[in-house]
């Protein structure tokens, strides 16, 4: 069966679409139709042939097999370090192959990749530390699941996502009109306490421009609160924009080269529609990677940046501590000895561990790293889409021991990572394992932490009857 009815090499273009696709289950069907999907050899090499350039192939030569990118690995060490989770096996056995046979490979082939690609790999770069020749598996595996996309076989999850992306310009179903009355619901709902809050929406020239993960206003709204108060504590002169506020990038899990484009230009967009100084986005490590470090490139910009600089929101807080925009009560700052999870796509891809201690130094008395940290810390288990595929949740589960086993030797019960996807594993090892600690993001507990100013504070019945006397 060259096609399936939902298992095929079409891009999810259409609401329909995307119904069909979500009305299967688990993706039962979907996955059924793909264990009789036939591959195009003949456009994988030609895609090949256009696209694999000179330094994949030239990585793909040089590599020694000495090792050193195994032991980096934290799922080869999970799994028993077996030979076939070493990085070096894992790409000349996927992408290697297709290129060695020229693009005739079979449908047993294209299965098996997909399972690598996608559980046996989170694209966090690490291995590339360690390699002697510095050879980037995580690059090389991105672009590996991008071929395997071409030709359909891709989790259902993120078939989905990238279908997301397409239709709503969002990795949900959030629209305009559902965007635009949260960000009023939420102001509304956070100025009782904060008198004067404001979520200002298309609001052009302003300083700083904020972008979202669209789980915020879908299910975690009091993130979009949280936002605007520090904001508001911050004296920011900022604006949200109505269309172009969704930063993330499930089509970049996907592999979905064509829909990360899309979706960067919508934020560009945005950007250029309101001509703001700088824009911050929100605490998500792949987000900032899709919109401020790939983002660039899928959008064609020769200077291989965004049109305005594009912090990540480990940047923005930095400045706003560092300043004294925002000013912490030392009094209320954590006693309990907490860690800290780097993020590998603002880590090893932006080299934002300094700032993020530093703002440690303001929140807590008692930081205990895990070793190892900063730029060699391991992943969370849960990046590059292992989160969301129900197929490899045993996989990611298993993925999780080497955060876990970071977290209980520094004895903490705390960890603090401005990451959804860190987040979301840390939440999901807990409950896997219960080791029995809790997370958080920044915003949440800056806010507790924060001295707010008088003029900021709300005023009783009878300051406001004086008032109006």
């Amino acid at each position: 069966m060259p096609e399936g009815t939902l298992c095929n090499k079409k891009t999810i273009n259409t609401v329909e679409e995307l119904k069909a696709l979500l009305g299967d289950k688990g993706g039962k069907l979907y996955y059924q139709e793909m264990k009789s999907l036939e591959v195009d050899q003949a456009a994988l090499w030609a895609t090949l042939q256009k696209t694999c350039k000179s330094r994949t192939r030239t990585w793909l030569d040089i590599c020694a097999r000495c090792g050193n990118c195994a032991e980096s690995c934290f799922l080869y060490l999970v799994n028993n370090r077996v030979p076939e989770q070493s990085p070096a096996y894992k790409i000349q056995s996927t992408l290697g192959e297709m290129i060695r046979r020229k693009g005739k490979v079979d449908t047993e082939f294209m299965l098996r990749a997909m399972e690598v690609a996608w559980s046996q790999c989170t694209c966090c770069n690490r291995c590339a530390m360690y390699c002697p020749h510095g050879i980037d598996t995580g690059v090389m595996m991105g672009y590996t699941r991008g071929l395997l996309y071409s030709q359909g076989f891709v989790p259902w999850e993120l078939k989905i996502g990238a279908g997301m992306h397409r239709i709503y310009r969002a990795q949900m179903d959030v629209t305009t009109e559902d965007w635009v009355e949260t960000c009023e619901w939420m102001a509304e709902e956070a100025q009782e306490e904060w008198p004067g809050l404001e979520i200002p929406i298309d609001k052009e020239n302003a300083d700083l421009m904020y972008t979202l993960n669209a789980r915020e206003p879908k299910h975690y709204p009091n993130d979009v609160a949280e936002a605007a108060i520090l904001f508001h504590l911050a004296g920011e002169n900022w604006t949200v924009p109505s269309e172009g506020w969704e930063q993330t990038a499930l089509a970049m899990f996907a592999g979905d080269w064509a829909a990360c484009k899309m979706q960067v230009e919508h934020v560009y967009a945005a950007i250029e529609r309101l001509k703001p100084k700088r824009v911050t986005g929100t605490e998500c490590g792949h987000a900032h990677r899709a919109t401020a470090i790939e983002g660039p490139y899928w959008a064609g910009r020769p200077d291989g940046k965004p049109p305005v600089p594009y912090l990540h929101y480990v940047e923005w807080l930095h400045e706003a501590l560092t300043t004294g925009k925002i000013k912490i009560d030392e009094t209320k700052k954590i006693k309990k000895p907490v860690t800290y999870q780097d993020s590998c796509n603002y880590i090893r891809n932006y080299g934002l561990a300094e700032k993020a201690r530093e703002i440690l130094s303001y929140l807590c008395e008692d930081v205990r790293e895990m070793t190892p940290n900063k730029e060699h810390n391991y992943c969370c288990g849960g990046g590059g889409g292992f989160n969301g595929i129900g197929l490899y949740r045993p996989q990611r589960n298993r993925a999780l021991l080497t955060k876990r086993d970071q977290i209980l030797a520094t004895g903490v019960d705390m960890v603090i990572s401005p990451c959804h996807n860190c987040w979301d594993a840390i939440r999901d090892l807990e409950e896997e394992y219960q080791i029995g600690i809790s997370w958080s993001f920044l915003k949440p507990l800056v806010i507790e932490m924060a001295i707010v100013p008088e003029h900021l504070k709300p005023k009783d019945e009878e300051e406001e009857e004086g008032g109006e006397e």
